[in-house]
């Protein structure tokens, strides 16, 4: 059951989302069509443009500046390697640590930058740990992190 990730793009061209596709025990040797279908299948039922949009999405696998999504063990899920998926992932984060600090008000800036930056962080150094740990790795994922996040 291999996972995929698969972006979904509007009539203009533009990326509104990618889901991680997993076509189950009957996707075993499945090509690039049938994770693209699935994932067409899940932006019409997730709602994720109006039913007279639905005709105007088109699917591609997705393709990141390392290549395709490999598996691997990255505790840091890859849904973050996505616009919405980032800051989905800083938002849960960043209410967390608004609850551990006793719900301050007037402060949601400050907990969604100690979010990201947290978030980012752990990338780099998954993806450091993922290289082998190699010297002066740290710094490139980090700047590659970073990179990624203000586009």
């Amino acid at each position: 059951m291999e996972e995929r990730l698969v972006d979904i793009i509007d009539s203009n061209g533009r990326v509104l989302h990618t889901y991680p596709i997993t076509l189950g025990e009957t996707g075993e040797g499945a090509g690039d069509a049938e994770y693209q279908t699935k994932a067409l299948q899940a932006a019409a039922h997730g709602q994720l443009v109006s039913d007279t949009e639905l005709l105007g999405l088109s699917a591609r696998m997705h393709k990141s500046r390392a290549g395709r999504l490999q598996p691997s063990s990255d505790e840091i899920s890859t849904t973050s390697q996505t616009r919405l998926g980032l800051e989905q992932v800083v938002r849960e984060q960043a209410y967390a640590l608004w609850e551990q600090e006793g719900r301050p008000d007037g402060r949601a800036e400050e907990f969604w930058h100690r979010a990201l930056e947290q978030h980012l962080k752990g990338r780099a150094y998954v993806l450091w740990q993922q290289e082998g740990s190699p010297d002066g790795g740290a710094d490139k994922n980090w700047h590659q992190t970073r990179e990624f996040q203000s586009q």
